[in-house]
């Protein structure tokens, strides 16, 4: 039987969902005809590696993730005349491909026409641990051992004004598999063992039993420059963003927002995250022109949490679980470098509390590398 508590998480999560389609943050949107427009395609390959080694130095909490992303994007070039017959929208492609999957949605007289930008598939693992993980025993103060392996697939559609993105709009899902079957035990003993000089995990045995994984998310985040695009010398812009995710790992609603200071700006939207943390994006433009890029930026976000099962334990079986603060914030700082195909980032992240009797806030690093390639 499912506790009351988590029956009252999940209707605030279905009002969380339900507000985020009437503001419309996400997909579907509403798009023009594509037939007769041309475009460049672009590829690239994206890793992402978060862990607390980086941060407070000792495992706990949010212990460990890791994102592999493969990613095609399509930008719409202004000389249509001098494209290739190769270069034309054609049922080929992963975006293509996916177009015609959700072809009801994909139809021109359908009132949920899709029409994407840049499509991500996601590889990614989770590790979460209480404060002290020699201890075999069940530690009731702290949170579950728990992990998730997962595959997903992101959507962006860029929305622009006079050739610069004014907003963009991200939906994401992904599915995978909570528990001894999302391999957390095994990637974090080998590696304890193999790799880092750190202590043996000894309670994965109280860990969170398997269970299927579910999670959908929607955001929109607005780009404001602060000086002019074409400034050759530093740039300034700010990224509010909005957003709602709805599933038995998490279930949330979240507002957040970036500074950043650099050179070439335009590059991209920010680095990418782990979720819950405030996303960027997998791919950033390279411009033969413009090489180089970098910038420097902080932010933050708050997020409105329903449902966490890295907290509150199983959905549909008894396990450990923990009370949880329903307001949860991330404050983070980096930085990132763009050298020709290959984009360097990394942040520093401090997430507030999560569960009432955690002792210390949690400190953790991200860092990324993307490569990207276009014909």
């Amino acid at each position: 039987m499912i506790h009351v508590k988590r029956l009252k998480a999940w209707s605030t999560g279905c009002r969380f969902l339900v507000l985020g389609l009437i503001l419309g943050w996400g997909f579907p949107v509403q798009a023009q005809d594509d037939s007769k427009k041309c475009y460049k395609r672009n590829y690239a390959v994206n890793i992402l590696f978060e862990n607390d080694l980086w941060g407070s130095g000792s495992d706990q909490h949010f212990t460990h993730g890791t994102r592999i992303s493969f990613v095609e994007s399509r930008e719409e070039m202004e000389d249509t005349l001098a494209c290739t017959p190769e270069q034309r929208e054609k049922e080929s492609g992963g975006l293509d491909i996916l177009r015609n999957i959700l072809k009801p949605l994909a139809a021109k007289d359908s009132p949920l026409r899709l029409s994407t930008d840049q499509v991500s598939i996601i590889l990614g693992q989770n590790i979460f641990t209480p404060e002290d993980i020699t201890d075999p025993n069940l530690v009731v103060n702290d949170r579950p051992y728990a992990g998730w392996l997962y595959l997903g697939v992101s959507l962006i559609k860029r929305h622009t004004q006079q050739g610069k993105i004014k907003y963009f709009d991200t939906v994401e899902l992904d599915v995978g598999i909570v528990g001894p079957e999302s391999y957390a035990e095994d990637v974090q003993t080998w590696w304890h063992k193999n790799i880092s000089d750190s202590p043996r995990p000894a309670g994965w045995a109280n860990q969170l039993k398997n269970e299927l994984g579910i999670l959908l998310s929607g955001e929109r985040k607005w780009r404001f420059e602060l000086t002019p695009q074409n400034n050759s010398g530093l740039q300034v812009d700010y990224m509010p963003s909005v957003g709602v995710a709805f599933g038995n790992v998490y279930t949330y609603a979240s507002a957040g927002m970036m500074f950043r200071l650099g050179v070439n700006l335009a590059v991209d939207l920010g680095p990418p995250r782990i979720r819950p943390g405030a996303q960027g994006s997998d791919f950033f433009k390279y411009n033969k022109e413009k090489p180089l890029a970098w910038y420097v930026y902080v932010g933050g976000e708050g997020r409105m949490v329903g449902v966490n099962i890295f907290l509150d334990g199983n959905t549909f079986a008894a396990s450990h679980q923990v009370d949880k603060k329903i307001f949860v914030g991330d404050l983070y700082t980096g930085f990132a470098l763009v050298v020709y195909h290959f984009r360097f980032a990394f942040s520093q992240v401090f997430r507030s509390t999560e569960f009432k009797g955690q002792k210390e806030v949690s400190e953790f690093g991200s860092i990324s590398v993307t490569y990207t390639c276009g014909w």
